[in-house]
């Protein structure tokens, strides 16, 4: 059944991705963010397909520590990252979504040419210092203008019970703009494990922690509690990740 499952997901992301790439690249006269707003509604379709196909729900604790992004200049969030489904997942929670990514993505046919167009943050890993600039000022403009951001301490995906050095890139975003960061913790592996293609069916439990302001903390010190959160809540939550 689980193999059965995950090959009609496959089909369905094929016949869905690429005439919506073809679509994104017409969208180019468009202004953003409609531009934007058009070519991510696809991430609705793909969680529609995780829920009936997959059996892949979720559900949201914590709703209520989110942050009036119009009223505080934007919103940090900084997530585990266990999988491919929180990446689409967030998009469709929080709607007005801007991700911190690595540039290689805009080389996948369809999905990366409707990433590029969407106007987000591609960076070059390998250029560290440099990239971190960039991400403060164009993340600093998107924050302005009231988008939500997200971004990924850990830098890559991660697999359930495992976990690595928390990288500073969005608390120094915070502490250039003043905006604060919210700690998000999930289990998205146990149903999506990273780097195996048979999908489990199952709920994902978002947990989405209290805002953490920039003042008076150094990016190190901010980061710190960020990842005291994290990680207690990740243990909290999925005991099971860590058995043994």
């Amino acid at each position: 059944m689980l193999l059965l499952r995950t090959v009609a997901f496959l089909v369905f992301l094929f016949v869905t991705v690429a005439p919506w790439g073809i679509f994104s690249c017409l969208t180019f006269p468009v202004r953003q963010p409609r531009r934007y707003l058009m070519i991510a509604k696809w991430t609705d379709v793909a969680i529609w397909g995780t829920k009936h196909i997959l059996g892949i729900d979720y559900k949201v604790i914590g709703r209520e520590h989110v942050p009036d992004r119009r009223k505080h200049g934007g919103v940090i969030f900084l997530a585990k990252h266990q999988s491919r489904y929180e990446t689409l997942l967030f998009r469709t929670l929080f709607r007005r979504m801007c991700y911190v990514y690595k540039r290689e993505l805009h080389w996948v046919p369809f999905f990366g040419w409707g990433i590029y167009l969407c106007g987000m943050i591609p960076i070059d890993r390998a250029r560290g210092k440099e990239a971190l600039a960039q991400v403060a000022q164009v993340g600093g403009r998107k924050l302005h203008e009231g988008w939500y951001m997200i971004l990924f301490p850990e830098g890559t995906r991660v697999d359930p019970g495992k976990q690595r050095r928390y990288k500073l890139g969005g608390t120094h975003l915070s502490t250039a703009t003043g905006v604060p960061v919210v700690p998000i913790a999930h289990n998205a592996g146990d149903v999506w494990p990273r780097g195996r293609w048979l999908k489990r069916p199952g709920t994902v439990t978002v947990s989405i922690g209290a805002p953490i302001s920039p003042e008076g903390l150094t990016p190190e010190e901010q980061m710190a509690r960020v990842e005291a959160w994290i990680e207690a809540e990740m243990r909290r939550l999925f005991p099971h990740q860590y058995h043994g």
